[in-house]
């Protein structure tokens, strides 16, 4: 099979694949510059959460009063097919605060890197694209049209 096409997935369904994954993409800016790093999350009620260390880049970014504006990436292609899907989240990245939410969080997500990772961002997002990399041949689910 050599021929696939892009198909757009509704916000819906995008973020419930979103939520079907543990691993995903944080960007955001670094010296002006985009960085990326690879962290485990979750969602909740809607929004992304990651838990991070204090020395992380990404934490004094979040910690400012407005949060700072990030893309979130996640997908699920395999490698042989190379079918699957991928979504792309822009929204804003804020430090939890509130020392019962950081607890909560801190049961709910454990994460996959050794060290003392005690902060939580949460990530609102507000702009959500999902893609799903599908044969040409495949028809369009009802809920698609």
């Amino acid at each position: 099979m050599n021929e696939r096409e892009l198909r757009e997935i509704p916000r819906d369904e995008s973020l419930r694949l979103l939520a079907s994954v543990a691993m995903g993409r944080v960007v955001f800016t670094l010296h002006a510059l985009p960085a990326i790093r690879p962290v485990n999350h979750i969602l909740d009620d809607g929004d992304i959460i990651i838990r991070t260390h204090l020395g992380a880049a990404i934490t004094a970014a979040a910690a400012d009063s407005d949060g700072t504006v990030v893309a979130y990436e996640a997908d699920a292609i395999d490698p042989h097919d190379h079918l699957g899907w991928s979504v792309i989240v822009v929204g804003t990245a804020r430090l939890v605060r509130d020392r019962g939410e950081i607890e909560r969080y801190s049961e709910m997500l454990r994460p996959w890197v050794f060290g003392n990772m005690d902060h939580v961002i949460r990530i609102h997002p507000e702009v959500v694209t999902g893609f799903r990399l599908t044969p040409l041949d495949e028809p369009v689910p009802a809920a698609d049209r």
